[in-house]
């Protein structure tokens, strides 16, 4: 903001350098076109007129209303001039408000300057840019949150607007539906308005990057070989049809259909690449098994077989991904520590800890996996931690450069209170907490009592500490174990290290803004 406040002050001096001239004996003159400017400002933004720029209406607090009540669907985005993903937001928005625009629905897009229009962002109790919320039939007291992508607003306002699910009336229509795509889902209920039928209808209006359809003729059940309502998956992959039966008693649950779908959506084993990243990470699949291999080798290429036949009875619980070490994978061949030349090798990833189990290499049978990832979800078997090389001279410097390996011997020594700073080099916070953690280590180098250190995380793993954040710091005192967290500052952590692990405390700033932005965990 600073930066802005300087540009402001320079520009008023070129306009007074520009117009000095002219002031003086036009004094009266400009003081009486300045008023008129400003009554006509007043009156456009009090006035309920709806403008647009670029198909999106520009709403504010004298307008809203009458907005809500002419338009059936109405997105709108609560944005800031300032803020870097409002600015990238606004091409993609302006785009989907101008296909809603052509095709006539009765879905349109919106957006409010939030930090112009306050009252209408403590309404809605916006707190970070951009927010997207839509407005249905005019009500402004239960907004929906659109959390997707901005490729996918144009999907997400069409299943609202019409219809989730495409009635399939007779055998040639449900064919050719099911032919139309790669994947689709068809519904088939005895009765459409019963509530089994209208829990699928709000998947379907969520899962907007599938396609649905829905089916209640006797003879499509008996062509697909059913006889109770049930979701139908079809596929152009893998098995053909998946069924999901509706349980009578309980019905049809909305959130346990959609993982389901989702689970079953993906090819048994995937292969790893830039177009299907987003699907793997996105799966939401606990474990993840992976295969890395030599694709330019036929060997590497025919343990593909074994991997698969392994894959089936772990569906849903783990994800098997094929790895090519010499394409898209081999961007991800540090994080796990490995080059190319260690393929055909296999990880087992946990996801929600990125602890990493690896099997061993001499054998890769479809038993020996399925054995291997069994052992893993059971307990049996260590992870696979990285550690690299300890410097020469990693304990002459103020700050001692710790790895996996000497880790436990400096931080759990109970002699020492130890204080360590878990980094990834690439981490702008991590850079610039740098000069900070520096001079701590230069004030206290000369205790023997207190160990300044910092270990990279994404070369070094622990087994019972795990990183989720960047800078991480953790506190090792010679007594029972407390850790840090707060500020940054050279002076917060000099008096945490002074008053043996703990900061003194402070009374709250009434004064300070509240804000709901979460700071790093420490």
């Amino acid at each position: 903001m600073r930066g802005c406040g300087s540009r402001l002050v320079w520009l008023l001096v070129l306009s007074l350098a520009w117009l000095g001239p002219a002031l003086g004996a036009e004094d009266k003159d400009e003081e009486v076109i300045e008023e008129e400017d400003k009554e006509k400002k007043e009156d456009e933004v009090l006035s309920d007129e709806i403008k647009e720029e670029d198909n999106v209406l520009v709403l504010h607090e004298h307008n809203f209303a009458r907005a809500l009540s002419e338009h059936q669907l109405l997105l709108v985005e609560f944005y800031a001039p300032w803020c870097g993903h409002c600015q990238q937001l606004a091409p993609a928005f302006a785009q989907a408000a101008a296909e809603l625009r052509n095709e006539s629905s009765p879905a349109r897009l919106a957006k409010v300057d939030a930090t112009a229009q306050t009252a209408l962002a403590t309404e809605f109790g916006i707190t970070s840019y951009p927010t997207l919320k839509l407005f249905r039939d005019g009500n402004r007291t239960h907004p929906l949150a659109y959390t997707g992508r901005a490729g996918g607003i144009v999907r997400w306002m069409q299943r609202r607007a019409g219809p989730s699910a495409t009635l399939l009336q007779d055998a040639d229509i449900i064919a050719a539906f099911i032919n139309s795509q790669d994947l689709v889902v068809v519904g088939f209920f005895k009765d459409l308005k019963g509530e089994a039928a209208q829990a699928f209808f709000e998947v379907a209006t969520e899962m907007v990057d599938m396609t649905f359809g829905v089916a209640e003729a006797a003879e499509l059940f008996q062509m697909y070989g059913l006889s109770a309502d049930t979701v139908c998956l079809f596929k152009k992959f893998d098995e053909r049809q998946t069924n999901f039966p509706v349980d009578p008693s309980r019905g049809l649950d909305t959130a346990e259909l959609t993982r389901l779908l989702r689970i079953h959506s993906l090819q048994l084993v995937m292969e790893f690449t830039n177009e299907t990243s987003n699907e793997i990470f996105g799966a939401k699949i606990p474990h993840h098994m992976l295969l890395f291999l030599n694709k330019s080798s036929p060997d590497q290429l025919s343990l593909r077989d074994s991997f698969r036949a392994a894959a089936g009875g772990f569906r849903g619980e783990v994800l098997f991904v094929v790895v090519d070490v010499t394409g898209h994978g081999a961007d991800v061949l540090p994080f796990f520590g490995m080059t190319a030349a260690d393929a055909p090798t296999l990880r087992l990833v946990k996801m929600e800890s990125n602890r990493k189990y690896r099997m061993e290499q001499d054998n890769f049978s479809d038993s020996a996996i399925r054995t291997f990832i069994q052992a893993v979800l059971d307990g049996k078997v260590k992870p696979h931690l990285l550690s690299a090389e300890p410097p020469e001279d990693w304990d002459t410097r103020p700050v001692k450069v710790l790895v996996g390996k000497t880790f436990e011997q400096v931080a759990f020594d109970e002699t020492k209170n130890v204080f360590v700073k878990f980094y990834a080099p690439w981490c702008p916070h991590c850079q610039a907490m740098a000069a900070a953690w520096e001079e701590l280590a230069e004030r206290y180098k000369d205790r023997e009592d207190i160990v300044i250190a910092e270990m990279d995380s994404t070369a070094n793993e622990l087994e019972n500490i795990t990183i989720h954040g960047y800078p991480t710091l953790h506190y090792f005192p010679a007594g029972p174990g407390r850790k840090v967290g707060s500020n940054r500052d050279v002076e917060t952590f000099s008096k945490f290290l002074e008053n043996g692990g703990t900061l003194p405390e402070e009374p709250p700033d009434l004064s300070a803004p509240h804000t709901d932005e979460s700071r790093d965990e420490l």
